[in-house]
């Protein structure tokens, strides 16, 4: 897989991510380019259910800096190309089990489509994230120690 455009690196530590499905993106040109510079934020943003089709909302492409007048919204709601397969048992997921959407990775593939991966997250609750913290710190620990004796 290629570099990734943007991160959502706080996911991991809010949620825990279950099932995870690349979807693409209808956007625009000015779009596709300011994300070819390499400028996108999807740290806050979220995938809701719109009818019978999942769009991505709050993710932010800042407008391309060539474009002028033809500009696009830079938060503008993005649907989401997925098969209806998918986008029916991801749908369930989310109104039966109280699951939530949480975009992870926003990257180009290998035929230099844009795609986002979105994971099915479940929120974690104080404790789960000071669990989370806890291990992460160990684990850097042990690193340091494992480095520190040779």
């Amino acid at each position: 897989m290629t570099k990734p455009i943007a991160e959502n690196r706080r996911a991991r530590f809010d949620y825990f991510l279950e099932d995870s499905v690349e979807a693409g993106l209808v956007l625009t040109g000015t779009e596709v380019k300011s994300l070819r510079v390499g400028r996108a934020n999807i740290a806050e943003s979220y995938a809701a259910v719109e009818g019978r089709e999942i769009v991505l909302i709050n993710a932010d492409i800042p407008p391309y800096g060539h474009a002028n007048r033809f500009n696009h919204e830079p938060r503008r709601p993005r649907k989401l190309l997925l098969h209806r397969k998918q986008i029916d048992k991801l749908i369930s997921s989310v109104q039966r089990d109280g699951r939530t959407l949480i975009p992870v990775k926003l990257y180009f593939n290998e035929k230099g489509m844009a795609k986002l991966e979105i994971a099915l997250a479940k929120g974690k609750k104080l404790h789960d994230k000071r669990e989370t913290e806890q291990a992460r710190d160990w684990k850097r620990e042990q690193g340091r120690l494992m480095r520190d004796r040779g």
